[in-house]
């Protein structure tokens, strides 16, 4: 009999187990970084007016860092989004273009539309390694005084915008 016991214990465990991630919320993962400086980086800027896009470019003031690529399906989903934040003028949205084409990612925003106020290439992914990214697309809210204060994984849409994003940016103010 306790031959049976153990493995249907383990069963249930590991069933157990699955239904507590699984009941999870998949947008809202934790990031180490929440209420922490966030990552610096300079980087060369997707067809930009300055050769270089930093993070100093935004200091003393909140903004948005979105990691994105032209690969990406979920980040052509919630390109309109972007445009249509952007287009509120709440926040400067800043683009981390991660592991793509310059040439790729400079033709995506000529077509679709650029809503970002600057765009870093992040050829090789080390500094989205930096801001704890393991796919785009990926949001993050900066304060104004530099720290990361919200982390949204999945393609972003104006509807999480005025929930997650906008009370954020109002407290803060």
């Amino acid at each position: 009999m306790w031959r049976y016991l153990i493995p249907v214990g383990l069963l249930a465990a590991l069933l157990a187990f699955f239904f507590v991630g699984l009941g999870r919320d998949k947008e809202t993962l934790p990031s180490p970084l929440i209420g922490k400086p966030a990552p610096q980086f300079s980087l060369p800027s997707v067809g930009g007016s300055s050769p270089t896009v930093s993070t100093s470019d935004f200091a003393g003031r909140p903004y948005v860092l979105n990691v994105w690529a032209t690969w990406c399906v979920g980040c052509r989903q919630e390109h309109e989004a972007l445009l249509e934040i952007a287009s509120r003028g709440e926040v400067p949205i800043v683009g981390l273009n991660w592991k793509d084409d310059m040439q790729l990612a400079l033709q995506w925003l000529q077509q679709l539309g650029n809503p970002y106020v600057a765009t870093a290439f992040d050829e090789e992914g080390r500094v989205a390694i930096d801001w704890g990214v393991y796919g785009a697309p990926e949001t993050f809210l900066v304060d104004a005084s530099g720290k990361v204060i919200h982390k949204h994984v999945a393609p972003m849409t104006v509807e999480i915008w005025e929930r997650e994003f906008l009370p954020l940016l109002k407290v803060r103010e």
